[in-house]
């Protein structure tokens, strides 16, 4: 049944972390959902993360003219993301200004949408309000493309990537195979992915009972090991003509190390990773003496709209508007997640989970979806995958390229 609630407080909302090709379908959500619920009320959208609440930047959406249905097509984050770690909730005078701040716009509803840091965000934010005796409810929406959250099914965001991921890969190895009896032999895709190989994973994709198009996958579950990798490749070569490889940025050496990354580290004390597929090429370069290619998807994978998921699409949608439900309801430390209910058909319903089991955890690939070999994905691995790639949704198109107009923003500094 259809509600409508008319009260007096005020929402705010803001993207973090990396962001998707579809995060902004989730602030569709829960901006419509809001509007349409909180008619008396306003939303307002901080500029870059909770960074912008902390500096009085916000976009106030009820001064938008242009159609919030705009930001269905539109990749990126429209408002501005960060990666911001809140103190721990023994830091007052931190809670007091940003508690000040919402009160001035008087906020009771706190819509956070990001993955594993930002669930922390919200829950610390959630907490604090409950120790301070703030009236707030603190809703996080889920997003990340490494699919790494735990209790949902899935996370909007992946969907996309995977399917990126899978396309680009079946595209680049047709190239490699109509070249390689006289030139390159190898070609190395390295994929986002800390700790959890999901988008390492969607490469099995582009494969096919008939055809193989990817051969082999390295994925932080499984610990990389060279010389057992040197022979498949050898192996891949002299079967197929050639070799492609679709590399997660997060492999980790025989003792657990991570076979490339910088010491340089993020806001969050993570190292930041890069430099694995010239690493892996330079690997079979000396080894092998074989002419490779390699290349990194880096922001390519997560920003390409024009061939998103319509699945990932509806439900980034989806997800937005069942936190402004459970806001309704009074729930705060918590987040809509997405309960798979068979494969095939594939059916999914919304439910909810608790923050304090979903911040700070990581959700890897199941044993039962790598190959024995540790080098390709399972059946099982391709029927949970196979789904979340479904549909296509293609932006407006004009003079070529497509058209990403967003919603026109109105910056309140308070």
């Amino acid at each position: 049944m259809e509600y409508k609630i008319t009260v007096m407080k005020n929402a705010f909302y803001a993207q973090s972390g990396g962001v998707t090709s579809v995060i902004n379908c989730s602030a569709y959500g829960v901006i419509s959902k809001f509007k349409k619920d909180f008619s008396s009320s306003n939303i307002y959208a901080s500029k870059n993360g909770i960074v912008g609440l902390l500096e009085g930047e916000l976009y106030d959406l009820n001064k938008t003219k242009k159609p919030l249905e705009n930001l269905l097509d539109m990749p990126g984050g429209i408002f501005g993301s960060c990666r911001y770690k809140l103190p721990s909730l023994e830091d007052k005078v931190f809670y007091k200004k940003l508690f000040g701040q919402l009160e001035k716009l008087d906020i009771g509803y706190f819509f956070y949408n990001g993955g594993n840091d930002s669930a922390d965000t919200c829950l610390k934010v959630a907490k604090a309000a409950k120790k301070f005796g703030y009236d707030l409810k603190a809703i996080a929406v889920p997003k990340t493309i490494d699919n790494d959250l735990a209790v949902t099914d899935n996370c909007p965001g992946f969907g996309s990537v995977a399917k990126y991921v899978a396309i680009s890969a079946k595209e680049a190895s047709l190239d490699i195979k109509s070249m390689c009896k006289t030139s390159t032999k190898v070609f190395v895709l390295e994929v986002m992915g800390r700790h959890a190989g999901w988008i390492a994973a969607a490469g099995e994709l582009a494969n096919s009972p008939k055809e193989t198009f990817v051969h082999k996958i390295l994925l932080p579950e499984v610990n990389f090991d060279e010389e057992k990798f040197l022979t498949g490749i050898e192996h891949d070569v002299s079967r197929y003509g050639y070799s492609v490889v679709v590399a997660s940025e997060g492999l980790k050496n025989n003792n657990g190390e991570l076979y490339a990354s910088s010491t340089e580290k993020d806001s969050f004390g993570h190292n930041q990773l890069g430099g694995l597929a010239p690493k892996i090429a330079s690997l079979i370069t000396v080894k092998l003496g074989l002419k490779n290619h390699w290349s990194v998807a880096d922001y390519l994978q997560r920003s390409a709209r024009h061939i998103s998921s319509l699945t990932d699409i509806d439900q980034a949608v989806a997800v937005g508007k069942a936190a402004v439900k459970l806001a309704t309801e009074g729930k705060s430390g918590v987040m809509p997640i997405i309960k798979r209910i068979s494969d095939s058909p594939y059916k999914w319903e919304i439910s909810e989970g608790n923050l304090n089991e979903i911040a700070n955890e990581e959700k890897t690939l199941p044993k039962n979806f790598i190959s024995e070999d540790g080098f390709r994905i399972t059946k099982a691995g391709i029927d949970y995958l196979q789904p979340l790639i479904q549909g296509e949704s293609f932006p407006k198109f004009s003079d070529g390229v497509p058209v990403y107009e967003g919603i026109d923003l109105h910056l309140n500094k308070i």
